[in-house]
Parts: structure tokens; sequence; C-alpha cells
């Protein structure tokens, strides 16, 4: 029989009860992560070692080829064992914590730790933070699935544990609570947030002892900006959101054209990034992993050519790009923490160059470039300000923070770019794809109802619909966009909602769900059943008299 505390989540008993469950996540979160860390770590090190050595001995070179192609069949067999690895695994992390997909966890967890280290080793330029969140997502599933949580309970440990891995990658709690509100849970309860924060909090403290309290990014905010530059900042946020829509649009096109590579799979897409990372272990090797060489570089010296920030910043999108879209398994967060650097600083000197700037500021820009980019690509501004604050410690420059990522996300909403994980999230939840580990469940019925004008579910949240029994929402669209059915999602009229429903009550269920979509005016003969989207033009309700 279910605990009392099951039925009362907003009960003081359980929170509290969500406090110690969220506590044992952030602690195995934690340990977890922080082992994580160290290998990649030490794999990014031990590549390092043998491409500096290639100058000297030649031999080297054909020998690591040989290397990165036992590494990349390694790599392909593994994502064929355990398909829900593929990528970051965010989209999946979410996607599970909607309950649309159920990832099996003792699988997920070794073997994505396992692929994490041949990327890392084979110099792939992805990150840990995404990874850490599923690794993270996957041991709140395991604690619920331990203590035997109700379907509700799962749902909030496994966002507990996301938030939780946000947080152990970077060493930066309220990021973590943030992330997990904001980008995975999408809606604000007492439970999540408590529970997260408990969860966040016991994580950075485990990592923290593991691994030190070294910090991630090694740069500090110089001096207070002066209150005329806020106008420099309000600029750098426009520049940071239209720079945050390219990124996304051009990491779209990538998946779009891997996307055209449908055989011998995931082999065949995964050779194109681990070529490419074979040209750069010895061309360029600072392109490689996550970044911290370019952050070394940016923050050791000072006078480096503009020229080569952009091109660094250029070479480390692409092969993020040719990295990420091809599937393989890792991070886009810290690559995109890299190039915030790179375009803060290339904007700090251009407000040197030509408005007289003081070069001592450049560091305060790009940091605000960190900001700025997460907010306009990832479209989590308080996260990203969050983010470089915790990183930094810099109570004087949350206002700059905060005005940098608000004006990034504005202008990147208004070039209708959706966010990155919002876009890989949609994709994830409107195409059934033998990558994606689905779960086993009875046989199933999809049906699409539109939203007309004046019917009962115009208006509503989805929380707010109470679905039959036996039917969920899987997806809405709206003018041709893919949205995350969240629980505070509002219905608009002309909205497709995609439901799925068990076919063995599917007769019921049916017939409630199409009296929520009937439109709210009397019927006529010819009238447009409700699961057709509704006509432009003047509505039934205008020709017709009202109901009396």
């Amino acid at each position: 029989m279910k605990s009392q505390v099951a039925l009362a989540p907003l009960s003081r008993t359980f929170q509290i009860f969500m406090v110690v469950r969220g506590a044992l996540v952030g602690c195995i979160v934690g340990v977890l992560v922080a082992g994580y860390r160290f290998l990649l770590s030490q794999c990014e090190d031990m590549l390092r070692a043998i491409t500096s050595q290639a100058a000297t001995s030649p031999l080297i070179i054909p020998l690591w080829i040989a290397v990165l192609v036992l590494l990349l069949l390694l790599l392909s067999a593994l994502m064929r064992f355990a398909p829900g690895t593929v990528g970051s695994g965010i989209p999946q992390v979410e996607a599970d914590a909607l309950g649309r997909l159920d990832l099996p966890w003792r699988r997920v967890v070794p073997i994505k730790v396992l692929e994490g280290g041949i990327t890392a080793f084979a110099g792939l330029s992805l990150g840990r933070e995404g990874p850490s969140v599923q690794l993270g997502g996957m041991c709140g599933k395991a604690v619920s699935e331990l203590t035997r949580a109700t379907e509700e309970e799962r749902r909030l440990l496994v966002t507990c544990g996301a938030g939780a891995g946000m947080a152990a990658a970077f060493s930066a709690p309220l990021t973590g609570v943030m992330f997990a509100v904001e980008e995975i849970h999408k809606s604000f309860s007492a439970p999540l947030v408590i529970g997260t924060m408990a969860s966040a909090v016991a994580a950075v403290l485990c990592t923290g002892a593991l691994l030190g309290e070294d910090p991630l990014i090694p740069i500090r905010f110089a001096f207070d900006l002066p209150h005329i530059a806020y106008g420099l900042v309000a600029l750098l946020g426009v520049f940071l959101g239209l720079l945050g829509a390219l990124h996304n649009r051009g990491m779209f096109l990538g998946q779009a054209l891997y996307g055209k590579i449908r055989s011998h799979l995931p082999l065949s897409r995964l050779a194109i990034p681990f070529g490419l990372a074979g040209l750069c272990a010895f061309a360029a090797p600072s392109l490689m992993d996550g970044g911290d060489a370019i952050l070394e570089i940016l923050v050791r010296v000072s006078n480096h050519p503009t020229i080569l920030l952009l091109l660094l910043l250029l070479g480390k999108y692409l092969f993020t790009n040719i990295s990420a879209s091809s599937g393989a398994p890792g991070g886009t967060l810290y690559p995109l923490v890299v190039m915030g650097a790179l375009a803060g600083a290339l904007f700090g000197r251009a407000a040197v160059a030509f408005l007289g700037l003081d070069g001592a500021y450049i560091n305060n820009f790009m940091l605000l470039g960190i900001a700025g980019l997460f907010a306009g690509a990832v479209q989590a501004p308080v996260t990203g300000c969050l983010l470089v604050f915790e990183l930094t410690g810099s109570f004087s420059a949350l206002l700059s923070l905060g005005l940098v990522s608000l004006v990034a996300y504005v202008v990147a909403n208004l070039t209708k770019t959706p966010g990155y994980y919002e876009h890989l999230l949609g994709n994830l939840l409107a195409h059934d794809s033998d990558e994606i580990v689905k779960a086993p469940r009875r046989s199933v019925v999809t049906h699409t109802w539109y939203v007309n004008f004046g019917c009962e579910a115009e208006g509503k949240r989805l929380s707010e619909l109470h679905c039959p029994q036996g039917s969920s929402v899987c997806l809405v669209t709206r003018c041709g966009r893919s949205l995350v059915p969240s629980q505070d999602l509002v219905l608009e009229a002309a909205d497709g909602v995609l439901f799925v429903i068990d076919s063995a009550l599917a007769p019921i269920a049916e017939a409630r769900i199409e009296a929520l979509f009937r439109p709210g005016y009397p019927h006529q003969a010819n009238e447009t059943p409700s699961s057709s989207p509704p006509q432009e033009g003047p509505s039934h309700a205008a020709r017709q008299s009202p109901r009396r």
C-alpha cells in the first residue's frame, strides 16, 4: 500500500521526505559525477601527452590513427547496445521526467561513463555537463525504483538528480536548481525546489570533497563596470542573442545533414567527427575536448592576435557542431561556455579599439559573454546568470549579468529560433526512432485533436485537462513549432494536441477527449470534426444564433 506521504505532495511531511531522498540522490550523483570528471580529465591529459610527442616521434601519428579506428568501433558498438546514451542525454532526461520515456538506468549509467571516456580520449569537441545531467537523472530514477516511489515522486527524483548532475559538473548548486526548474521540469513547486536544492547541495559537497574546490573557469571580474558602460552590456546582449540563434540554427542544420546518412549507423556518422579529431590532434589541438586549452590561452596570454580569437571561435563551433550533431555521447554546454568567453573577448576588444573602453574590462566581457550566449542558445536566462555568478562569486556583477542574459534571451526569441534542448526534446517526442529506448508498454494508439474556438480545452493548462485514464499528452504543436507538453502549458486555439492512448481503453478515452475539444457552439450536420484543425476566417459561432 502506498504511504500517506505520497497522497499529500504539499504537506510538510512530504517536503521533509523529499529533502531526505533528494540528499540521498545528491550524494550518489556527487560521487558518480566526481568519478566521471576524474576519468575524463585523465583521458584528456593522456591525449595531450600523446599529441605533444608527435613532433619528435612521427611514428605516433599512424599509431594514433589506428587507436582512433579502434575507439570508433568500440563506441559504435556501445551506442548500439545502449541507444539511450546518444548525444548529451539532456533531452532523454527531460522526456523521462515528463513520463514519455523509460530509460533503463542500469544500462545507461555504466555505458554513458565508458562512452564519455572514449570521446574524451579521442578528442571530440564535447563537454561533460550534459552527460552529468543524464547520469544524475538516472541516479534519481534508481533511487525512486529502489524506494518504490509513486509516479509523481519518480518524476521529481529524476529532476532532482538531473539538477544535482548539473550542479556537480559546474560545482554550482544554485545553477543546478534553476536548471532543473527552468529547463528540465519547466514548472515551479515547493517539493521540486526543496528536493532539488537538497540534491544539488549534497552533490557539490561530495564533488568538492573528492576533487577539491578549484574554480572550473579561471576567470574573474576585474573591476565593477561603470554605469555608463551598461549600454555596451545591452549591446553585447543583442550580439550574443543573435549569435545564440545562429548557433542553434547551425546545429539544427548539422543534425539535418547527418540525418541523410541512414546506413551502417551509428558507425557511418561517428566516422566524420573521429576523422576530424585525428586531424585536429596534430594540427589544432586547442580545439579538442571541452575547451580547457582555449580558456588557458585566454587567461595566460593577454596580447594574442584578435584574428586568433576569431579563428578559435569559428573552429570550436564547427568542431562542436560536427561532433554533437553526429549523436556522439557528450555535452555541448562546456564548449558553449568557451565560445561565450571567446565572443565576449572579441566584443571587449572591439569596444576597446573603437569606443575607448579601458582594456581592464575585457575579463568582464568574457564572463558576460558566457552568460549571454548561454541565455541566447539554451534560452534559460536565469540559469546562465546564476552560473557565472556562482563561478565568480561577484555580487556586484549580478546587475550586468542579469541585463546581458535578459537582452540575449529576448533577441534570440525575436528571431523565432527555438532553444537548443527544447528543439531536441521536440524532435525526440515527435518522431519514433530506433535510436531511442522506448518504454515497454501495451499496444497504444495515437491521435491528434485540435483546439477549436470556444472548446472546453481552450485557455486551460495541460494539468487542468484531467486526461482520461489510459491517455496522456505526448506533444503540442503551435504554428508549426513543437512545444514541450509541460503541465503549465496553456492551450490556445488551433493548437494540435497529440495523445497517446492505451488501445484497451481507447473507445472510452477518445469519447471523453472528443468532448474536451468540441467547439463551444451548436453542431451542424456539415460541421468540421474536432479532430481536424479549425478553419481560418469567421468562426461558425459568428454565423449561428447563440445557445438559448
